[in-house]
């Protein structure tokens, strides 16, 4: 008898319960794999030992940032096959430093900065002083790199000593900001861009309205420009202790100096004293070896991520001091979205959350909220706002400023007991805009029209394919008008000045946190640490230890970061291939930039958001 073949839907169904069968196994090993890793980097993994003497190797590698940006779980373990991080704390840095300065063990800093990105003047000088104040010891601060970045050489150039490679150089260009400008192709296009904006200097619309920049933007543009340029070179020269005017002579003559080099910017910086000595990398590595010591790798050193693993390890000496207060820090990072947001963004309910969860810490005697950002959302900027001055009902308020903290980064600034920021921070940009596309002409071009019926004059409110109404652009400008004011209001209340003295350093100014302070908008210069010390005087406390307020984690949270930073261990940071290069960061910065457009979520459509100030 002959047996009959299965018929098609059997075989299908057979084909399709393989394939889960297959996908269940390998769901298993991969469970069995991260059980794996877990139990091995709980376990099977220990801090590496500290030698009795070793230099500190500082090597940031990415952007400098104030926290990272958030990863989802699996990404953060899939990401560790990369031995370098695309972001860089400054904390991190600055703590390993100051820890480093009086320990025994450390001998000195060798600053090997060939995967440093950039992360803004603001932040590299926090990092410099840093540098500084360990050279203050006594101890030999070396910085190294095959090839020295304008961001790179700034912390360079705090170092005792600094080598570079024959094939590499200096590159230093100057500071600028590019547009681009998008009116010509909106009108090829057909797009209709309806702009909304109070005060005559807040050009963050005009990309969609101009092809150039308008002299009120180049104005304040250049104001500021320079000024961060003037503190770059000025620090540089005296780091270096150059002539004042040496580093402009050689970022606007290096066309015809190097042609005297035959193209060789090695030999150029070395003349113009830039550098104090070319060396290949094995030349650098045995210097290296004659100061601190030679070991199987090189050189003997610590790695600054592995130092602040044995600084995080439980020790008897670090137990707290009796009548120690703690001093809340919360980080307000990024661009300002209304709702719940990530690491990386501010969210107006999720930082309300931390302020409410700081309120709720009895341990807390003062806090600071340490900003960095352009701005965002009008209704997630108050919200924020709103929930500080409950803060300030139990305890102090201080403002650090990190690189940026404007328009909207001011907004939620402006009422706090103090405001410090950083000579080079960028803030103000006290001005509002909405901006509206329709497109109407471009569907009509392509034989798409818009018609029907509405029951008032307003009902086609929401159409970007229908023209937008007057009655609408009425409602519009009023509502942004109106928010202007509040913004005016809200900083004359927490400045302790009038509406109209506001309204006259207002206008969508931007700022350098020198100009701010001369004109009343800050109270102090200084980094975090100083803020953190301001709050603890305001709050009558003599001793105190920070304690940052953040976003609790999930159990699934938790559980892949320990897996990351397990697996993280098995990596060595010495042995892969250089980040992209600064040209490649700065085209993802640009894409990025564009992408905080699709971002940008509130409620109403009208932002407090600095989109000319870059991160320099």
């Amino acid at each position: 008898m002959t047996r009959e073949s299965p018929g098609f839907f059997k075989r299908i169904f057979s084909w399709v319960g393989g394939l889960v069968r297959a996908i269940r196994w390998i769901i298993n090993v991969l469970f069995l794999i991260i059980v794996g890793v877990f139990l091995f980097s709980f376990f099977g993994q220990e801090v590496k030992p500290l030698p009795e003497k070793a230099a500190l190797r500082l090597m940031p590698s990415g952007m400098l940032v104030e926290e990272r940006s958030y990863a989802d779980p699996i990404t953060q373990l899939m990401e560790q096959s990369s031995p370098y991080d695309a972001e860089t704390p400054v904390r991190d840095l600055t703590k390993a430093l100051k820890h480093a300065k009086t320990d025994p063990r450390i001998t000195g800093l060798v600053l090997d900065l060939s995967h440093l990105a950039g992360g803004g003047i603001s932040k590299l000088d926090e990092v410099g002083r840093a540098i500084d104040d360990f050279r203050a010891s006594g101890k030999p601060v070396i910085a190294i790199s095959d090839n020295y970045s304008q961001e790179q050489y700034y912390l360079a150039s705090h170092a005792d000593e600094i080598q570079v490679n024959p094939m590499g150089g200096v590159v230093l260009t100057g500071f600028g900001y590019y547009g681009s400008f998008f009116k010509e192709a909106a009108d090829k296009l057909k797009i209709n861009f309806h702009v909304f904006r109070t005060g005559e200097f807040k050009s963050a619309v005009e990309p969609f309205t101009r092809s150039d920049m308008s002299p009120e933007a180049r104005q304040n543009t250049l104001a500021w420009i320079d000024e961060l340029w003037n503190a770059y070179t000025t620090d540089v020269e005296n780091q270096r202790k150059l002539p004042q005017g040496t580093i402009d002579n050689f970022v606007d003559n290096l066309h015809i100096n190097l042609r005297s080099h035959g193209g060789d910017m090695a030999s150029l910086a070395l003349e113009a004293k830039l550098v104090d000595r070319i060396a290949s990398r094995p030349q650098m590595t045995a210097s290296l070896a004659d100061r601190f010591g030679a070991d199987k790798d090189g050189f003997i050193n610590i790695f600054h991520k592995d130092y602040l693993n044995h600084l995080r390890l439980p020790s008897l000496d670090k137990a707290p001091k009796e009548n120690t207060a703690n001093i809340g820090v919360i980080v307000a990072s990024g661009t300002i979205l209304d709702g719940e947001q990530m690491e990386g963004a501010i969210g107006g309910d999720t930082l309300s959350q931390l302020l409410r969860q700081a309120r709720q810490d009895s341990s807390l005697k003062a806090l600071v909220l340490r900003v960095d950002s352009p701005g965002g959302s009008a209704f997630a900027s108050d919200l924020i706002r709103q929930e500080l001055i409950q803060v300030q009902k139990t305890m102090p308020v201080i403002v650090s400023m990190g690189s940026m903290a404007a328009s909207g980064g001011y907004w939620i600034a402006a009422q706090a007991d103090e405001i410090w920021a950083q000579p080079t921070t960028l803030t103000g940009s006290i001005g509002v805009f909405g901006i509206i596309p329709t497109f109407e002409d471009s569907l009509a071009a392509l034989g798409v029209n818009s018609d029907g019926v509405g029951t008032t004059s307003l009902a086609d409110f929401n159409h970007l394919d229908r023209p937008l109404s007057p009655e609408v652009a009425t409602i519009i400008q009023l509502s942004v008008d109106n928010i202007y004011h509040q913004f005016v209001r809200l900083v004359a209340d927490g400045r302790q000045r009038t509406p109209a003295e506001i309204d006259e350093i207002a206008r969508g100014r931007v700022w350098t946190g020198q100009q701010a302070l001369e004109k009343g908008l800050v109270d102090k210069m200084g980094d975090l640490d100083d803020a953190v010390a301001a709050a603890a005087k305001k709050a009558g406390v003599e001793n105190w230890q920070v304690k940052y307020v953040t976003r609790p984690l999930s159990f699934q949270e938790q559980l892949m970061k320990q897996l990351a930073e397990g697996s993280a261990q098995l990596l060595s940071p010495l042995t892969a291939a250089p980040l992209a290069q600064p040209l490649t960061q700065k085209v993802a910065n640009y894409l990025q930039g564009l992408d905080t457009l699709g971002a940008l979520n509130d409620p109403q459509n009208i932002y407090l958001q600095c989109f000319g100030c870059p991160s320099l």
